[in-house]
């Protein structure tokens, strides 16, 4: 009998170590996830003659674009790390956030949507009988997945939510998967060669069972209440702002919003027919926006300001809302930033608000003393 409908509660979004990674593992599943869009498009140009109207074939001259955009409540950087970002532990060495995507060996990752029969949660693997075929599944593959975009968003009344978006190289479909306690399995790995295009026919993929509950953290979700937007180092030597960032006359911050743009270019060669490597395109700056009410302003002269180089630290801090004390589930530090812009907006029935504009740039594989850097709380063990 044909299913009515698919819902979330049918869907497991899974992401891989690496483009090969095929066994059980290698693939994390990703925990909080509120929605998932992915599509592909293929350019085709017309070939055309003297003599005819109509063409008379077309060729792809460009391998296909897949995009894949993901949204997902915060946790403890546990998606983070499955995505190939760097999230420090204790006292694990400090290294720059994007530091995983830098390196000259990363070819990309695979993403796989796991769809279970209908009614039934991906996830609840209770009554899942090996052979019976309780859980007959179905599934999309996303392969040479590249990062392109994250953006935090944090305001009052939301959830810390995370987007990120993705460029793809290819994309398959498999009906069957079979399902035991001990995995899925069925599927087929979703990349391809990234020089030759060919995809890695016959590779079976096999999948860890669904995340019960928590899943990887052990936190449901982050709270607007525990959020700390620590701009105190502006309000030291160089204000900047015509308001004060803290202290007993700070603005209200309503909403933060961090946006790291990961834009890359395919690296193209003759005999080639997908880009090779899709390294990051750099120097590039990440952008921190900040929107607040207006109480008190402070003196300052822009004239003054527009010869000084001085740049400060900047963190937000969410705390774990399950620990008794201000313990942090996960911080972002924004190393040297600088002031960039700063609008004022006032109207009949509303507060004055001000929007401000911090930045800092991508720092370099080793670098720690400049860039975005991020430490959580989550287990580093997070592939199944």
């Amino acid at each position: 009998m044909a299913r009515n409908r698919v819902i979330y509660q049918s869907d497991a979004l899974y992401v891989s170590k690496n483009i090969t990674g095929s066994v059980s593992g290698t693939h994390a599943q990703l925990d909080r996830i509120q929605s998932a869009n992915y599509s592909f498009t293929i350019n085709r140009q017309d070939i055309n003659q003297f003599g005819e109207l109509g063409r008379i074939g077309y060729v792809a001259l460009e391998p296909p674009t897949v995009n894949l955009d993901l949204t997902y409540y915060l946790t403890d950087g546990s998606n983070e790390r499955a995505l190939n970002f760097y999230v420090k532990t204790g006292t694990a060495v400090e290294k720059t956030f994007l530091s995983g995507h830098m390196v000259s060996d990363f070819s990309g990752q695979n993403f796989y949507i796991l769809t279970s029969t209908e009614g039934n949660d991906v996830n609840n693997t209770s009554g899942d009988v090996a052979g019976a075929g309780n859980y007959i599944k179905n599934a999309i593959g996303i392969g040479n997945a590249y990062i392109t975009n994250y953006t935090l968003d944090a305001a009052v009344g939301n959830l810390p939510t995370v987007s990120v978006s993705f460029e793809a190289a290819n994309m398959n479909a498999v009906t069957g998967v079979t399902s035991s306690p001990g995995g899925w399995s069925g599927l087929q790995l979703a990349s391809v060669q990234p020089e030759s295009g060919l995809s890695y026919s016959g590779t079976g993929v096999t999948l860890g069972t669904g995340k019960t509950f928590l899943g990887n953290s052990n936190i449901v979700a982050l709270r607007p209440g525990d959020i700390t937007l620590n701009l105190t180092a502006f309000d030291v030597d160089f204000q900047g702002a015509f308001v004060a960032v803290s202290g007993t006359n700070a603005i209200h911050i309503q909403s933060a919003s961090l946006a790291i743009p990961l834009a890359r270019t395919p690296i193209q060669r003759i005999g080639s027919r997908f880009a090779f490597a899709r390294p990051l395109d750099l120097p590039a700056a990440a952008t921190l926006s900040v929107s607040a009410v207006v109480n008190e302003m402070t003196a300052e002269n822009l004239a003054g300001i527009l010869d000084l180089t001085i740049e400060k630290d900047v963190t937000l801090t969410i705390n774990n809302p399950t620990t008794a004390t201000s313990t942090p589930a996960v911080t972002y530090t924004l190393k040297k930033c600088r002031l960039d812009s700063e609008s004022f907006s006032s109207s009949v029935g509303g507060n004055k608000t001000v929007d401000l504009v911090f930045s800092t740039q991508y720092s370099s594989l080793n670098e720690t003393g400049r860039g975005i850097f991020v430490s959580g709380v989550g287990s580093n063990a997070i592939y199944s």
